[in-house]
């Protein structure tokens, strides 16, 4: 089960790494993607570090290291193509991976039911 955070990232937990992506709701309020700029394979990452960039025909974003880790993965083919985040942003869209400080950290995000309250859905 996915876990979310209040900067509208969604996270999925294997053994001690997470898949970070951004939500289907901010790919709505971003619009169409444009240009996505991920980090570097093994960057340490502090939670609320900016860890990528996007920008759309909107505006330009950073996207936040959700938790403390270090980078294991990027996705390129968001990078080649950034229309994948808009049209698959919970699957095939998904930014980098991270290899987690704390697991435990993990559990204190939210569920779907309390992300959906949270943007009012």
């Amino acid at each position: 089960m996915p876990k979310f955070t209040e900067d509208h990232e969604w996270l999925e937990l294997d053994g001690d790494v997470v898949t970070v992506g951004i939500t289907e709701h901010a790919t709505v309020q971003l619009g169409d993607l444009v240009f996505v700029q991920l980090p570097d394979i093994g960057a340490k990452l502090a939670k609320g570090d900016g860890a990528a960039v996007v920008e759309s025909v909107k505006a330009a974003s950073d996207v936040f290291a959700p938790l403390t880790g270090e980078v294991v993965a990027v996705n390129e083919a968001i990078v080649a193509d950034p229309a994948i985040v808009n049209t698959d942003p919970l699957k095939a869209g998904w930014f980098f991976k991270l290899k987690l400080a704390d697991v435990g950290a993990f559990r204190d995000l939210m569920d779907e039911a309390a992300y959906k309250t949270f943007i009012g859905a």
